[in-house]
């Protein structure tokens, strides 16, 4: 429901659910739309005309005081009033700059990539296209990781904690693609990196104000306030009070967790607690990010509840402080005012006061009372359901409980043109020229010229006016009877509109049932993959090993015939060395034998020279025979020649000894 004073409002419409009603609420009429459409509404600055212009396969309908009417695709009107009579046709009109902006924005969602992997009811999903990458994780599926982040980021660190109604305290992020992965889906560390983990494509996605995990107890005393993502298949508690079915709903639409697993917690975890102080000895939960380095952030409470950039007071942690700390599913941090406005300092200017009256069909919810004036929430203490706080049907409201500025038409007074369906157009419908002069008669009052006299009323005046008041008397029991037939042509269509509503809910139930096979299907293959891909990785490794374990054969005895080579090499370099070393040796023994063979002939030949010289210069005794006993002149031994030597040459002029 939407209240619009003034100005234009483009609506695009993709989808209504059973028993949802879009309503737009202006001062001269209340439109409620009927099917997935476009849809124009101009309101004009002094609020005394509203057009109305329904586009591509739209359908809706237009309430005033004491009549309503159907606009169909393709048409548009002008309304003057609240009565709806007065009106002109607007069907032929141009684009502006605000039709083509929006369908050059419905053209950008419609090619969006992310489209693909999420629900189109998750807010904010187009925002992820231009900053990250969609890529396939063989444990998670299809997961999204931001492109551009500082180094050590980590999820629910940039932004601010604000208070809102009625879920409590709320993450605001800073980053311009953060609204979509902090409401939705779950977060998960994977290579060394944040990778966020969006829910079943087939669900609707149910906002959650953030799916974190409060950390309190005593070691984190002294005034300081913990959280840290939830990962995949891990259990969203609210803070808030809500249903099983809510509960059920809002986990399953944004992890793929068993339906078992999400009963069990909701049984011991939620129905069991009373405060953040009183909770039962329900099992202990393994929360896998808790264990990822820097994902656990913490600031002051002070900081907390004045709604503080996180990324400028965060404070260190001790890793064992982290792991010891108690789980607190709510936050006892009492909200302030600046709380609610999350962080903005005070406005200097203020709107003007909008004393301007709408026209309503469905009453409207009663005005919210002001934080200030309001009794501030107890600090771990539920706020009010949010099951509660739905409303399924209209349901009557005083006068006294509504805004001022807000009136609501008594729409089963209004009478419905041709049946249950309204007309397609105004039946008196005039061109522009035709109805201006209409309308100054309507607003100029006639006196009757000076001095007139009024003729007394006549027989035939009378006669005329018993007629009259027979023909307004008919005329009277006809609209009663027109109402009457319109009440049960209005009461056998909202039948049918019941039965339909069954219907689509029906087959919504046998949607979700298809899904969830559908998903449990899409599980298994995937784990059946996952365990085809382990397989073949174990058999990679054992092919690998066993390779490596013949090339270290072939090398070791490459390695053996290689020492082998250069052990004979070796032996035959040594070999070599001694037949060289025996062949020098003998050389030398025979030069040393020749030597000494020179050396004695030469002093033989220094004894025979010396004994001639001697004989020659002592004096010649007289001649005489020889004495008998004088011994016999020295001989020289004969010479013997020595055996050669292997290798020793046995010419002595092959030798080149010139010696005699």
């Amino acid at each position: 429901q939407i209240q619009l004073t003034q100005g234009t409002l483009k609506l695009h419409v993709r989808r209504i659910d059973a028993n949802q009603i879009l309503e737009v609420d202006t001062p001269n009429l209340a439109l409620t739309l009927r099917k997935p459409g476009d849809y124009r509404l101009d309101v004009n600055p002094n609020g005394g005309a509203t057009e109305v212009n329904v586009q591509g396969n739209g359908e809706a309908d237009v309430y005033g005081d004491g009549a309503s009417y159907a606009v169909r695709a393709g048409q548009g009107y002008r309304f003057f009033g609240t009565g709806l009579s007065d009106y002109e046709n607007v069907t032929t009109r141009y684009e502006d700059d605000l039709d083509r902006w929006a369908r050059e924005r419905e053209r950008r969602i419609a090619a969006s990539v992310s489209v693909r992997y999420v629900s189109s009811e998750l807010v904010g999903y187009e925002d992820l296209d231009a900053n990250g990458t969609w890529r396939v994780d063989p444990t998670y599926g299809n997961v999204w990781s931001p492109s551009r982040v500082v180094t050590g980021w980590a999820p629910y660190h940039d932004g601010h904690w604000a208070w809102v109604n009625p879920w409590g305290w709320t993450w605001v992020d800073a980053a311009p693609w953060g609204y979509a992965v902090s409401h939705y889906g779950r977060w998960a560390h994977i290579g060394g990196a944040w990778a966020w983990v969006p829910g079943p494509v087939r669900e609707r996605a149910v906002y959650a104000p953030a799916l974190v995990v409060f950390l309190g107890g005593a070691q984190f005393q002294g005034g300081t306030v913990g959280w840290f993502p939830l990962a995949p298949r891990e259990v969203y508690q609210p803070t808030y009070r809500v249903s099983h079915g809510y509960f059920d709903y809002i986990n399953r639409s944004n992890a793929v967790i068993a339906p078992a697993t999400i009963t069990n917690i909701y049984n011991t975890h939620v129905t069991n607690v009373t405060n953040i102080t009183n909770v039962t000895n329900a099992p202990r939960i393994n929360y896998v990010n808790r264990d990822v380095t820097g994902a656990v952030v913490a600031v002051p409470m002070q900081a907390f509840a004045q709604s503080q950039s996180v990324a400028r007071v965060a404070v260190s942690l001790q890793r064992d402080a982290a792991m010891h700390a108690a789980v607190a599913q709510m936050v006892a941090v009492m909200p302030v005012v600046q709380s609610v406005r999350g962080g903005a300092p005070e406005a200097s200017v203020r709107p003007p006061e909008n004393d301007r009256r709408v026209i309503a069909r469905t009453a409207p919810p009663t005005q919210p009372i002001a934080f200030v004036s309001q009794q501030a929430q107890p600090a771990g203490k539920a706020a009010a359901s949010v099951d509660d706080l739905r409303r399924v049907a209209p349901k009557p409201v005083a006068a006294t409980e509504l805004a001022p500025q807000v009136r609501v038409v008594n729409s089963t007074a209004a009478p419905v043109v041709n049946g249950a369906t309204p007309a397609v157009a105004p039946h008196h419908l005039k061109p522009e020229d035709e109805r201006r002069p209409e309308i100054a008669k309507i607003f100029v009052p006639v006196a009757p010229a000076p001095g007139l006299a009024i003729p007394a009323i006549t027989e035939k005046a009378k006669v005329d006016a018993t007629r009259e008041a027979a023909a307004r008397e008919q005329s009277d029991r006809a609209r009663v009877a027109r109402d009457e037939t319109a009440k049960t042509d209005m009461a056998r269509l909202e039948a049918a509109r019941s039965a339909a509503a069954k219907a689509d809910a029906e087959k919504s139930r046998a949607d979700r049932d298809d899904a969830v096979k559908v998903n449990a299907a899409r599980q298994e293959a995937a784990r059946q993959e996952v365990v085809r891909r382990e397989s073949a990785m174990q058999e990679s490794a054992r092919q690998e090993v066993a390779r490596q374990q013949e090339a270290a054969k072939a090398e070791a005895a490459r390695a053996a015939v290689a020492r082998a080579q250069t052990e004979h090499a070796k032996a035959a370099r040594d070999e070599a060395m001694l037949r060289d070393g025996a062949a020098k040796e003998d050389a030398a023994r025979a030069a040393a034998g020749h030597a000494q063979m020179e050396k004695a002939k030469a002093s033989r030949e220094q004894e025979a020279a010396r004994a001639q010289m001697a004989r020659v210069e002592a004096p010649r005794p007289a001649t005489a025979p020889p004495s008998p006993q004088a011994p016999a002149q020295a001989r020289p031994e004969p010479r013997r020649e020595r055996a050669a030597q292997p290798g020793e040459k046995k010419d002595k002029a092959e030798d080149g000894s010139n010696k005699r």
